[in-house]
């Protein structure tokens, strides 16, 4: 099995063709055929919720699979679309769902919601990008991690907004040597080490992602080993375990670790 350094270069070395091969899956074709023959045909919001099939494709692309079945509260956010900035999808701290009401957005446009590119096209490219970063988290979740944070890297502004993902946070720690019950610290502690750790301008720049995305792959290979060879690598390299350690000393050590 290749290690996650491998893996995530194997899939990004050429994004195009990865995407490819998870386009020619016999059931990604089906459903993205279905739901580009239909997306068009979906005048209401009532509409959109009657076909499952075409909302579970539309909740995946944006990454909101598993609220599937919160149609309810799904239907409050379109329907009050993002005109507003009191609207309940603009109140909501997850952007995924303003991104899903942008995209399908019937409060501004009607009955012509679903016949713009970001509803038909741009949701395929979506879906298809969700599905390949589903795919390698199910043989390595750190290949996953990896290829959500460079898709996030470009919104990114602070850390603040870092730390409010759970994956991105999981990804910076995670470079850092930091250990999880870190997360458990002042989160303006959290922001400040961060800041002293890593520009997030580099962020913005595909050079730097690509050396702070190898060293996150190659820090989790040490405490996430593929193959025997590296778990006995893990134990000699592996961080202490920070158990009861007060946030000030843990701060501490962690500045004279770097």
């Amino acid at each position: 099995m290749l290690n996650t350094y491998a893996s995530y270069q194997l899939i990004t070395r050429d994004i195009g063709k990865s995407l490819d091969r998870v386009e020619a899956q016999p059931m990604v074709e089906r459903e993205t055929e279905y739901y580009l023959e239909n997306i068009e045909k979906v005048k209401s919001i009532d509409e959109f919720m009657a076909d499952d099939r075409l909302y579970r494709y539309a909740m995946k692309a944006h990454g909101l699979e598993n609220m599937t079945y919160a149609k309810a509260f799904m239907v409050k956010a379109l329907k009050e679309g993002i005109e507003d900035t009191d609207s309940f999808a603009n109140k909501l701290s997850d952007k995924r769902y303003r991104d899903f009401v942008d995209t399908f957005n019937f409060a501004a446009n009607g009955e012509t919601a679903t016949i713009f590119t970001k509803a038909r096209q741009g949701t395929v490219d979506k879906y298809l990008r969700q599905t390949l970063e589903e795919d390698a988290g199910k043989q390595n979740e750190g290949v996953r991690l990896a290829l959500y944070f460079e898709r996030k890297a470009p919104e990114i502004t602070s850390f603040y907004s870092v730390l409010a993902d759970t994956a991105l946070s999981k990804v910076v720690r995670t470079a850092l040597g930091l250990p999880d019950s870190f997360a458990t610290a002042d989160i303006d502690k959290q922001v400040a080490l961060f800041e002293s750790k890593l520009d997030i301008a580099d962020f913005q720049d595909a050079d730097k992602l690509g050396e702070f995305l190898t060293r996150f792959t190659s820090m989790w290979e040490i405490d996430n080993p593929t193959s025997p060879a590296q778990t006995s690598m893990s134990v000699l390299f592996s961080q202490p375990v920070e158990y009861g350690v007060s946030t000030n000393l843990l701060l501490a050590m962690q500045k004279m670790r770097y």
